[in-house]
């Protein structure tokens, strides 16, 4: 019997299994894919999502292989909004292929010791007071049952997980039919080509040496039948005047503007995460960043609860973190979808109109960077420090800080005696120049989650270490995992 069982061997399933790890909780990850699928539906990683990866020490692996794009769309309008502003470490959206992110994320999870059981589809389960019964067929096509504490639904739109709970998923039916091609070009356009008309919408993102992905909306084919090589070349023409040379199409595929939130994140030992928790349009890449931030999110504080050291309630703040943030990108990206398919004279009146806004307004384009990248998320609890809940802004280096899956005590000064019990508690301890920024300017001390962000900070004052102190005392071991599995 495993600790936790994950259904869906995808990034967030990969990420939340090598978190779940990384404290010590045994996992199995079952998968129906009999091997990894060759084809990358996600080829975007934005700035919130690298810095979760630095967390763990892996993000240099990512940004090395990956091409750096200097700036980003919002709903495919003409102006891009500049990205060089942007606080975080990784000042730029990362093209890289979901096939080589699987790879990475599923080699940190097995060097971790995850079990990871490819060709395994769950069909049922059931919970009652202690545990999950998990139905499966092996790639034998025998059915076996396993048993957890806890199952998390990981496993996509059509989460079977989902469904045996009985969650509602919520949300509006499809109203835009989009299209996708990877193909090689032989006379491909230059970087960030796109075209918007009222004969249509096309954008060409490059995958690598010739071979690039065209995606866009045709207003004539507003279906989910198949498309053909064919089809999309005639549409590039009418678009364009021409084809780039196109040939050697690995993947053609539909997609739909369908935007659903899970009602729970939560019920029972029942979790989810991913695509089971919220799917919306493929606008701004942001699909499968949301995902791996659910997994970062839920990880450590499954794990405290398996283990028995969890504070009443805690589990139960994934639900209440993590939702508002699926309810949010759902409304980020039908309001995307506006724009998208503005081919109307109203509509391109419309997309020109807020071209010229992110032109000419420095905030708006930050307040937009900010929420596409997922860099603005914060969890403020009522009543306490105004940085409680924030994401640690600060550099990569001190990101790596947080590599253990322990928290971190973060001082800018020296606070011997606070240190001391940290390191005594199994706190990672380290310091850095916190009062870079405004917010920061007056701050002593942070305790910081396994997850990046604040637990609680605490002011210069004379008697600063010793609130951080007790600070301490309170909860520690809702946050430090056993003392056989500290790095």
């Amino acid at each position: 019997m495993s600790e936790v069982i994950v259904v869906g061997g995808g990034p967030t399933g990969l990420w939340l299994a090598a978190e779940l790890r990384l404290a010590g909780v045994s996992v199995d990850v079952l998968e129906a894919r009999p091997q990894r699928s060759p084809r990358s539906k996600a080829i975007t990683l934005h700035a919130r999502t690298l810095e979760v990866l630095a967390m763990r020490g892996l993000a240099d692996q990512f940004v090395n292989s990956g091409a750096h794009l200097p700036s980003y769309h919002f709903g495919m309008l003409e102006q891009k909004m500049p990205l060089a502003d942007l606080d975080s470490p990784f000042p730029f959206v990362l093209a890289h292929s979901q096939v080589q992110t699987e790879e990475k994320i599923e080699r940190w999870a097995r060097d971790l010791g995850a079990s990871i059981l490819r060709g395994h589809t769950v069909t049922g389960l059931e919970q009652d007071e202690d545990g999950v019964t998990v139905t499966a067929t092996t790639p034998e096509g025998i059915q076996e049952t396993r048993r957890a504490s806890f199952v998390v639904g990981c496993d996509g739109s059509r989460s079977v997980v989902r469904q045996a709970a009985g969650i509602d998923f919520v949300g509006a039916d499809p109203s835009i039919y989009g299209f996708l091609a990877d193909v090689v070009l032989d006379d491909p356009p230059p970087p960030g080509y796109a075209v918007h008309s009222a004969l249509g919408s096309l954008s060409v993102v490059p995958l690598g040496p010739g071979r690039v992905r065209m995606y866009g909306i045709d207003p004539a084919r507003q279906d989910l039948g198949q498309l053909t090589f064919e089809e999309l070349r005639q549409y590039v023409i009418l678009l364009t005047g021409g084809d780039f040379g196109m040939r050697d199409a690995t993947w053609l595929s539909r997609f739909t503007s369908a935007t659903r939130v899970a009602a729970e994140y939560r019920r029972g030992r029942i979790l989810l995460a991913g695509d089971a928790a919220h799917i919306h349009f493929p606008a701004g890449g942001v699909g499968l960043n949301i995902g791996i931030q659910d997994a970062m999110n839920l990880g450590w504080k499954l794990a405290a609860e398996v283990q028995g050291r969890a504070e009443p309630g805690l589990l139960d703040t994934y639900h209440r973190e993590r939702h508002p943030v699926g309810e949010e990108v759902a409304r980020h990206t039908l309001a995307q979808g506006v724009f998208i398919q503005g081919m109307t004279p109203e509509g391109l009146a419309l997309r020109g109109l807020m071209n010229r806004l992110i032109a000419n307004h420095p905030s708006l384009v930050s307040a937009l960077v900010e929420e596409l990248t997922g860099i603005d998320v914060a969890y403020p609890v009522p009543g306490s420090h105004p940085l409680t809940g924030t994401r640690l802004p600060a550099a990569q280096a001190t990101l790596a800080r947080l590599a253990s899956g322990r928290p971190l005590l973060l001082t800018e000064a020296d606070l011997p005696e606070s240190s001391a019990e940290a390191e005594k508690l199994g706190f990672t301890v380290a310091r850095a120049t916190l009062s870079t920024r405004p917010a920061w300017a007056e701050v002593a001390g942070v305790l910081v989650r396994p997850d990046g962000h604040v637990w609680l900070a605490v002011d210069r004052s004379p008697d600063a270490d010793q609130q951080l102190r007790n600070a301490l005392a309170e909860v520690p071991a809702t946050f430090v995992p056993p003392d056989a599995y500290r790095a």
